[in-house]
């Protein structure tokens, strides 16, 4: 298993319970985290941001077979508002919760061939929902959420090309977590997000594929 984002919040406690859980876990994050990572879990630098480090990523693991990737990596924009965000920092958003997983999604589907259960779990946003994002929501977080809307019809997309390899895409929202991301405010302990996933992910099959679900298994509306 390849878990991105993996330094701090959400993505470190996947690692954890995965790992707590006897699986391999591959660790990803732009810099080692300050506090080492117990039990089987491996870190590997990488900057999903950045094809140069995700082609170096995969060659590092070339052969080696992969169950799931996690594409959890992501960013806000530091200046929320339609007459606040600049357009470098739009695209800045953009590449790192879109075109990263999606370049991720391509270089190592190869090693997601020759692993036993072949996922993909995107870690999106009922905040990129056109049917739902806005409803009791006030974030204007447009650089945030264009790049959550975009995940999800790459995941969709992705659904449909890798069905031949057997390979399972979701789109996942894990809820407003207590993270650095999510603030004080938030709802949802990350220890609580993290379990959920979880259960979506252990049991996802290629019926369930281009689905975009919440942590407890609820579909949500495109």
């Amino acid at each position: 298993m390849l878990i991105t984002g993996a330094a701090r919040g959400l993505g470190r406690e996947l690692a954890r319970q995965y790992a707590q859980q006897g699986w391999q876990v591959i660790a990803c994050g732009r810099a080692h985290p300050a506090q080492a990572f117990e039990g089987r879990i491996e870190f590997h630098p990488l900057d999903v941001a950045d094809p140069a480090s995700i082609l170096d990523l995969a060659t590092r693991l070339g052969g080696r077979p992969l169950d799931v990737l996690v594409n959890n990596a992501a960013i806000r924009s530091g200046n929320p508002g339609l007459y606040r965000f600049a357009p470098d920092e739009f695209l800045k958003v953009m590449r790192t919760n879109t075109l990263g997983p999606l370049l991720l999604a391509r270089a190592l589907r190869p090693n997601l061939v020759v692993g036993r259960m072949g996922v993909i779990a995107n870690i999106g946003s009922r905040a990129g929902s056109m049917a739902e994002g806005l409803i009791d929501d006030y974030d204007d977080d447009y650089a945030y959420r264009c790049s959550k809307a975009a995940l999800n019809m790459a995941s969709a997309q992705l659904a449909q090309d890798l069905r031949v390899d057997g390979i399972t895409v979701l789109s996942l929202h894990p809820g407003w977590v207590k993270t650095d991301m999510g603030g004080d405010q938030a709802v949802l302990a990350v220890e609580d997000s993290a379990r959920g996933l979880r259960m979506v992910i252990d049991s996802a099959t290629i019926e369930n594929s281009g689905s975009f679900q919440t942590l407890d298994g609820t579909h949500i509306g495109w």
